[in-house]
């Protein structure tokens, strides 16, 4: 098998922990990298770097891993623009909009959903993102939830079951009926397409009690728990996450020193969403708490049609870094290894030797463009698996 070497780097980013003392992103300057098949075999300075049959001249510009979007709602039908624009124009975002796009996946037919995924996935790789985990929630009967599930597998092994978006619109006076139908007959269906399982647990959605229910129910399933967690207002929806070793609990955005601590004695990490609050104008999470605190902290898009209809992690980095309080660094890192632990993984996020060859160039001499250059697209190739796709 032929190896190739990319070298000239200016920056690599490889987050390979024996380097992150005392720098967190293990940055190497003047790098190479070695891909050989679909795995890094070796990182360091480029004048150290071994011979290979096959060389990339990155030009004197940064290589970093590839983004890790580990929360985003890919599989739906229509968008909400009206609903934007009028949010735009002062009418605050609630969970009932969901019901618009259920409505419009419902009617859409399998090769209308597939083709809406795969248009976005391609928007997403060509902006840097090497693996994504993307949900049901937007059919919310067992065979459209099945049906999500089931195309959403075709292209990536993070899927997550997410009947529990809100309820039905058919269960709108039976919500325990709802989450029976959740816990029983969907969940049958959807389980063997899925690796996870998650609840929106808030206000006008699910309550503490129906969201344990929930995941409990999808744990003996042998699904692993994540959770929408205090969005839109308190909750006990963190709690609940580190409760049930959630591997993430996704929003974060109203939390209390309890919530905090929390998360910051468990393996829950938390993922946060700026996308959300920048296209709700709601109240920005506070990274920098959390991280003070030394909790565990991924960046994702929350790409969906309703709330953050983004699929570019670089704009999530920049507005982390303006508006939450990160610093470059911690935002990469987040975006990276951050959201490969929120999918308890270690074989993407970072380039050490044994990990998926997924990287990305930017056409920038530094990782620290992303938030300094906001908007600009800076993603100049892609590798995935080791091979080059953009």
């Amino acid at each position: 098998m032929s190896a190739t070497v990319i070298t000239n780097i200016a920056t690599l980013v490889t987050n390979d922990p024996s380097l992150r003392d005392p720098d967190p992103l293990g940055l190497v300057r003047d790098a190479a990298v070695v891909i050989e098949g679909d795995r890094v075999v070796w990182t360091g300075a480029a004048s150290k770097a071994p011979a290979t049959d096959n060389r990339v001249d990155a030009g004197g510009r940064a290589v970093l891993p590839g983004f890790v979007d580990s929360h985003s709602h890919l599989v739906f039908a229509g968008d909400r623009t009206e609903e934007f624009n009028a949010r735009m124009s002062g009418r605050p975002y609630s969970a009932g909009g969901i019901r618009t796009t259920v409505a419009a996946t419902r009617a859409a037919s399998e090769a209308e959903l597939e083709a809406t995924l795969t248009r976005h996935l391609a928007e997403a790789l060509r902006q840097g993102t090497t693996t994504f985990e993307t949900k049901s929630g937007y059919g919310l009967t067992v065979e459209d939830e099945e049906r999500a599930l089931r195309l959403a597998a075709r292209h990536t092994d993070e899927v997550t079951y997410l009947g529990a978006h809100v309820v039905a619109p058919e269960y709108a006076d039976d919500p325990a009926g709802y989450v029976d139908l959740v816990t029983g007959a969907m969940l049958d269906a959807c389980a063997p397409h899925a690796r996870w399982i998650d609840v929106f647990c808030e206000k006008g959605a699910f309550d503490g009690d129906q969201a344990r229910a929930i995941l409990t129910a999808g744990r003996a399933k042998g699904l692993h728990p994540r959770i929408h967690a205090n969005q839109l207002s308190y909750g006990p929806g963190v709690r609940l996450a580190v409760e049930l070793d959630a591997a993430s609990a996704d929003h974060c955005t109203h939390l209390t020193d309890a919530d905090v601590d929390a998360l910051a004695n468990s393996a829950t990490v938390a993922t946060l969403l700026p996308g959300a609050e920048f296209s709700t104008r709601a109240a920005w999470p506070d990274a920098r708490r959390l991280l003070d605190a030394g909790v565990t902290v991924a960046l994702s898009t929350d790409c969906n049609p309703g709330s953050s209809y983004t699929s570019s992690v670089p704009f999530c980095v920049a507005l982390a870094v303006r508006d939450m309080g990160m610093t470059p660094d911690e935002a990469v890192w987040a975006a990276t290894a951050g959201g490969a632990a929120a999918l308890r993984r270690t074989d993407v996020g970072r380039l050490v030797p044994g990990a998926y060859a997924d990287l990305v160039l930017l056409d920038a001499p530094s990782h620290v463009h992303l938030a300094y250059r906001p908007g600009v697209p800076l993603v100049t190739g892609v590798w995935r698996r080791g091979v080059r796709e953009v």
